[in-house]
């Protein structure tokens, strides 16, 4: 799985700050201006009308992940009183596959004995937990991070309450810049292959599939950069989440 995201408070502040210049212009000349020549509209050009549609996706993707965590109480359905480590613990447990002795994510079984107490904090791949209401219910949802070793990449995992049990709603695995929420939106920030670029995705609540679902994808430059031959580098540090998300009381 992969993840990609968009900024709006650029264009709220362009929206407000030519409010602000039209209302002073207006004030000073005592009537309205003229904003110059209006470009020409241009329809859309509809290509190969005649085209049959195609009936299936060109790849599979996990548009939704629902699953129930077994083994994990969720005492009073208040999900800050469950333990991340357990929540980690139990995903490794329910797929073998993935974090067996063959496993693409084998290392992280070892490393995950660290986040015990008395374990090196250091090596724990463990990020710390957030707490926020993503999907409307007027609850906390919690969001997990941790390392996948041996691969750079980083695990997002989003979890709510349902009928008293632990429901993962969103699973991403992706070479990480950073994560954000915003709203009930969760944002991942991945690295292009060419320098200057990344990629962002947005995560956002769907009632009907009662699940986080990918909703937007964007490549974007974020500044000046060549074109590179080789894979963009690890991130890693842990991914960077808004100051604006409150943190949990007791977590790593």
């Amino acid at each position: 799985m992969s993840a990609r995201r968009p900024v709006r408070t650029a264009l709220v502040a362009a929206a407000v700050a030519l409010l602000w210049v039209t209302a002073a212009a207006c004030g000073d000349a005592g009537g309205l201006e003229g904003a110059g020549t209006t470009p020409t509209a241009i329809s859309p050009a509809k290509l190969w009308p005649d085209l049959r549609p195609a009936s299936s996706p060109a790849y599979p993707y996990d548009e939704a992940a629902r699953e129930t965590v077994k083994g994990i109480a969720v005492p009073g359905d208040d999900i800050r009183k469950v333990d991340p480590v357990d929540v980690v613990q139990a995903e490794i447990a329910a797929h073998p596959a993935d974090y067996g002795s063959k496993g693409a994510y084998h290392a992280t079984v070892d490393r995950m004995k660290e986040c015990a107490p008395g374990g090196d904090r250091a090596r724990c791949p463990l990020l710390k937990a957030y707490y926020r209401d993503l999907n409307g219910d007027g609850r906390d949802d919690m969001t997990v991070g941790f390392r996948l070793y041996p691969t750079n990449q980083t695990a997002v995992r989003v979890y709510t309450v349902e009928h008293h049990k632990l429901v993962q709603v969103l699973a991403d695995n992706d070479a990480i810049i950073g994560v954000e929420l915003a709203g009930r939106a969760v944002i991942v920030r991945s690295p292009a292959g060419i320098s200057g670029y990344e990629y962002r995705t947005t995560w956002a609540w769907d009632p009907d599939q009662r699940a986080m679902v990918f909703s937007r994808d964007e490549f974007l430059r974020t500044g000046k950069g060549r074109h590179s031959h080789t894979p963009a580098p690890s991130a890693s540090t842990s991914a960077s989440i808004s100051p604006d998300v409150s943190p949990p009381a007791g977590t790593p």
